[in-house]
């Protein structure tokens, strides 16, 4: 039913990238503010919001450096960067009139909080935004496999995997007019064409845990509030 939320918790993976709007690296402060606008939507709905932020809008500035640099020290460099972005979206959303608390994988208690399940669930419950940073807590595993792991964790109903383009298509929009957008597809038939919409990791744990993605644009003004009331927006990839 319009105006009705058709989900009650959801789990939203940002890339880094989409904070940068039309800047070529950091964060834009117009694009992050209409980006709180979106999910302040939705939190006045009463749907319980947890976030996901990546970091290749500030590592990309020192991507340069971390040529030839151990994997697992570049990848703690990663982390500190969606410390950093995820700092900067709960301070656009706490003047936005939300509240919102971040949770960090790493420990640096001086900044932020560290993930402590129960304490993510508690503030869900009182309709705070969780904004989860720092991935995993571990190298080697990227922030959509961070994005499915918490989205199991808090019993989220769907995963949003907020992209520059408003679903799964056929092919790549941009060069081939004729695709088409899914509307919905399966895990396994997603898997069977290649379509990389997650890394193996993250797309795997969904599939395990049957925990549904949605792939949308988040550039798309009303698109996470048509997706939060069931409506036929971006691709639903289920089991």
């Amino acid at each position: 039913m319009k105006g009705q939320p058709a989900h009650k918790r959801i789990l939203l993976k940002l890339s880094g990238e989409a904070l940068m709007g039309d800047d070529s690296f950091g964060i834009n402060r117009t694009t992050i503010v209409r980006m709180v606008q979106e999910v302040a939507e939705v939190v006045h709905m009463g749907v319980q919001v947890a976030i996901v932020i990546g970091g290749g809008n500030i590592f990309r500035g020192v991507a340069g450096g971390a040529v030839g640099m151990d994997r697992a020290t570049a990848d703690y460099m990663g982390m500190l960067a969606t410390v950093m972005n995820a700092l900067a979206l709960a301070d656009a959303m706490n003047k936005q009139g939300l509240t919102a608390r971040v949770m960090s994988a790493i420990n640096i208690e001086q900044v932020v909080e560290p993930y402590i399940r129960p304490k993510a669930l508690q503030y869900l419950e009182e309709g705070k935004v969780v904004i989860f940073a720092a991935g995993t807590g571990n190298p080697f595993f990227t922030t959509d496999t961070a994005a499915a792991l918490r989205g199991a964790e808090i019993g989220a109903e769907l995963v949003l995997k907020a992209t520059k383009v408003d679903g799964v298509y056929t092919a790549d929009p941009q060069k081939d007019p004729s695709a088409e957008r899914y509307a919905k597809i399966t895990f396994d038939e997603a898997m069977s064409r290649n379509l990389g919409i997650m890394d193996a990791t993250a797309f795997a744990l969904c599939r395990d845990q049957k925990l549904p993605i949605k792939v949308f644009s988040i550039f798309k003004h009303g698109a996470l509030k048509r997706v939060v009331e069931g409506e036929d927006e971006g691709t639903l990839v289920y089991a």
